[in-house]
């Protein structure tokens, strides 16, 4: 497994913009499918969104679309989900995950390693 922690979540007015980060200790994310998830209070975790580890491939949740941009610096050993024109729905914790391969249906598949997890809060 490997080691992922998140920085970059905080308090926004709704149309704005964040850019989270996520990094690994003590390993290299170059071969790793990356992927970002959310859970909102009282709600199951969802899939936001995911690349491969070359970024030639990415996958979206319908939600974030057009919105969020998933992306990633090998060189710097981080994967990055910026957010743009930001909701109260979005406000959720947001985790960074990792698994080997990827795979068509990369929104349905599990993760073998998680962060802790960064808040993002979306007022009104």
């Amino acid at each position: 497994q490997v080691q992922l922690v998140e920085s970059g979540g905080g308090l926004v007015q709704a149309g704005g913009s964040l850019r989270l980060s996520c990094t690994a200790s003590g390993r290299t994310l170059s071969s790793y499918t990356m992927g970002w998830f959310r859970q909102a209070p009282g709600k199951e975790r969802k899939f936001v969104a995911a690349i491969n580890w070359s970024g030639g491939s990415t996958s979206y949740a319908d939600s974030v679309k057009g919105r969020f941009t998933v992306s990633r610096d090998n060189a710097k050993n981080t994967v990055y989900l910026q957010m743009n024109s930001l909701k109260p729905e979005d406000t959720a914790v947001y985790y960074c995950a990792a698994r080997l391969t990827w795979e068509p249906n990369i929104a349905t598949v599990s993760f073998d390693s998680w962060g802790q997890g960064t808040q993002v809060t979306v007022s009104s």
